[in-house]
């Protein structure tokens, strides 16, 4: 039966007058914590479905400024580093049927495309400052550890990969310190470029490599609280981090 005063009816009818047809903005928003590369994802209510954050670029605003809007309310953060990885245009990115079946919402009746292009974004994010905030459908944003991720709703298992790869093919150009408390130590940088990587380093060969990037500096206190002798801690000197 079609349900024309159920909120999640109302709010893709208002979507479909405000905002573009045919495009979204699917977000990927790393963060790193206890040494796992990490993915903020949203449970639909009344449902175990997961998903990534998302969202429709309404007509006044750019397609950046979107991309901030959207992985701004499900943060909390003001600011946020985002880099555009990729259009997904496939003809049938998924099953659309069975996709809208699984959460269970009364659009029949709403004035929307059966098909969207998705323009994907990441953000890097620290993960300590992050607040998970669920949106309108949803309602709970957590953490999951990138080695864990459950089946997905839409394409969006695949949009994490996608996502991935290219964080690793531009790791050497990206401010990766955004994933990052302000201070470190190089043994917990080391152990960012591995997860990200998926591959273990050399640790020599990195510490070579980092020191000769000249964008770190070390400071005079050290990592309390380690078994082993404690470390010093280092910071960025800028956010433009390269280890070439």
């Amino acid at each position: 039966m079609n349900d024309y005063n159920h909120p999640a009816a109302r709010y893709y009818q208002e979507v479909s007058e405000q905002c573009i047809h045919y495009l979204s903005i699917d977000g990927v928003i790393f963060g790193f914590h206890q040494n796992q590369l990490k993915v903020l994802l949203l449970r639909w209510k009344g449902t175990n479905e997961w998903s990534l954050p998302g969202g429709f670029i309404r007509k006044i605003e750019s397609v950046d400024l979107a991309a901030q809007r959207i992985m701004q309310e499900r943060t909390g953060l003001d600011a946020l580093y985002l880099q555009q990885f990729h259009v997904f245009g496939e003809a049938e990115r998924y099953n659309q049927e069975e996709t809208w079946g699984k959460i269970n919402l009364p659009l029949q009746n709403v004035n929307w495309s059966a098909r969207t292009i998705s323009i994907g974004y990441y953000a890097l994010v620290e993960y300590s400052r992050v607040v998970p905030a669920p949106d309108f459908l949803t309602e709970e944003c957590r953490w999951w550890n990138v080695e864990a991720i459950p089946a997905l709703l839409f394409d969006h298992n695949h949009i994490i990969q996608v996502a991935l790869q290219s964080l690793r093919k531009q790791l050497n150009d990206q401010p990766i310190s955004h994933l990052l408390p302000e201070t470190f130590t190089i043994p917990e940088l080391q152990r960012l470029y591995e997860t990200i990587l998926g591959s273990t380093l050399d640790a020599r060969n990195f510490y070579k490599k980092i020191m000769a990037s000249d964008r770190l500096e070390r400071l005079s206190e050290r990592r309390a609280g380690t078994p082993h002798k404690a470390p010093f801690l280092y910071r960025f000197k800028s956010d433009n981090f390269t280890t070439e």
